[in-house]
């Protein structure tokens, strides 16, 4: 890349004297040459502008491509069909299709502008009012793993930030150390490992045969990893196929990764959102923390409180002691200082005067219950629309055993694009649609749309 540029003066030295010169030998001529002085320097002056633009030291940077979730919502917007439906991002509706702040949110909110508080800056660890609050959340208050005081908890950028930082946890004390991750997975895992530089690889997870849980793939390729390696696990309502294992089958997980000693890292994004009760969506990692082992825990708040823009989450490392859970602390916060310096308390404020407050907490749990219902009855009636509409014989029953916001349809790329292109439905291509999107209203016609998808494009 060139990197010269010309300087913005006035013409050159010999051609400055040469004028000049001309300028003394007559006042007849001082017109012309005054004109030819000024365009001289304009001409510098204009080339001087064209190779600065010309050699940009950002001239190999290429252009991004557009995020695939992120997109849907864009293109959605630019539909102006009136029976079109968002089912790409994973936000929660209201039967009438519009967002919602739950009511607990708005009350925590006016609790705090009446104690008048301030907005200084947090710890590097958070507000230690909310780390407390979520810990207990995830494991309960009197599990032992809170009481031995053996789980170093670091508020974090909701669950991206929380995921993040635990991949430089890793990167920086565990070197070379590989990240096992569903097939298929959230979209940004592997982006996150990725610019972590943290090496992953996947296990399988999905059928397509049942459109459910390859269980027996799964067991064998977390058995054939290396010991030692991490695994990446959905604590509740897997995202994208909604398809979970089954208690006895969390058993069989749990015995796998103890006998290969490996680190279970949970991704609990949907805690009491999925069925609606926060300690059966704790489940799956209450049962890992009851047998000893260490583990890493990533929270958000962003579904189960609604509170999306906040970006309030944290990262949970389980450790073998309280020594041990202070240590590893104390790298999180090291870790996060030139990351983000420290994390932001609006959010974090929220969370703890929810928890912390038993009038608060009980009415979060009606308004996740109402959520998580409705959810369940769109789930239901979309079921029934698909069975009564479709005259093939095809079993659909899958869409009810899966759980949580997400449903994977089994339709591939080409017929999640007719769903858009044809029925205006917008959702991810990889056949993934968003229930929490949907309203009981429209779920004949998305039936209609998935049947003609499925049945008319190979």
């Amino acid at each position: 890349m060139a990197s010269a540029i010309l300087p913005l003066s006035s013409p050159s030295r010999p051609l400055r004297n040469d004028l000049k010169a001309n300028w003394k030998r007559g006042t007849s001529n001082r017109t012309f040459l005054r004109k030819d002085y000024t365009k001289a320097k304009q001409s510098f002056t204009r080339t001087r502008m064209t190779l600065a633009v010309e050699v940009s030291r950002f001239n190999d940077i290429t252009m991004a491509p557009p995020d695939p979730i992120l997109g849907v919502s864009e293109a959605f917007k630019a539909d102006t069909h009136e029976m079109k439906l968002n089912l790409g991002v994973g936000a929660y509706r209201t039967e009438d299709l519009q967002p919602y702040v739950l009511n607990v949110v708005k009350k925590a909110e006016k609790l705090m502008l009446e104690r008048g508080e301030n907005k200084e800056y947090l710890p590097i660890e958070g507000l230690a009012a909310f780390n407390k609050a979520t810990a207990e959340l995830l494991f309960g208050a009197n599990n032992a793993v809170i009481l031995q005081q053996r789980v170093a908890t670091a508020q974090g950028l909701s669950g991206t930030g929380s995921l993040r930082l635990a991949a430089a946890l890793i990167e920086r004390y565990f070197p070379g150390s590989k990240v096992l991750i569903s097939s298929p997975t959230w979209g940004n895992h592997k982006n996150i490992f990725n610019d972590a530089r943290v090496p992953w690889s996947e296990y399988r997870y999905y059928d397509p045969k049942t459109v459910g849980l390859d269980f027996d793939g799964m067991i064998s390729d977390i058995k054939a990893a290396p010991d030692g390696s991490f695994v990446l696990l959905h604590g509740c309502a897997h995202n994208p196929t909604g398809i979970d294992p089954t208690p006895g089958q969390w058993e069989k997980i749990a015995d796998v990764i103890q006998e290969k000693k490996h680190i279970p890292f949970f991704d609990v994004a949907y805690q009491g959102f999925a069925s609606g009760s926060l300690d059966a969506d704790a489940s799956s990692v209450r049962l890992f923390a009851a047998r000893g082992m260490e583990l890493l825990i990533a929270q958000s708040y962003s579904k189960n409180l609604g509170l999306y823009a906040e970006r309030i989450g944290a990262i949970n490392v389980v450790c073998s002691s309280s020594d041990v859970a202070e240590r590893v602390k104390s790298q999180l916060k090291r870790l996060a200082r030139p990351m983000y310096s420290n994390p932001p308390v609006h959010g974090a404020r929220i969370v703890a005067n929810v928890v912390g407050n038993s009038d608060l907490f009980d009415e979060w749990k009606e308004e996740m219950q109402m959520m998580a219902g409705r959810i369940k009855n769109v789930r239901k009636k979309l079921y029934d629309s698909l069975s009564a509409k479709d005259s093939s014989g095809k079993d659909w029953s899958f869409v009810l055993k899966q759980i949580g916001m997400f449903s994977f349809t089994g339709l591939n790329k080409a017929q999640s694009e007719n769903m858009t292109n044809k029925w205006h439905v917008y959702m991810t291509k990889d056949g993934r649609i968003s229930l929490a999107g949907l309203s009981s209203a429209k779920c004949e016609y998305l039936a209609d749309a998935i049947i003609d998808s499925y049945h008319n494009v190979s």
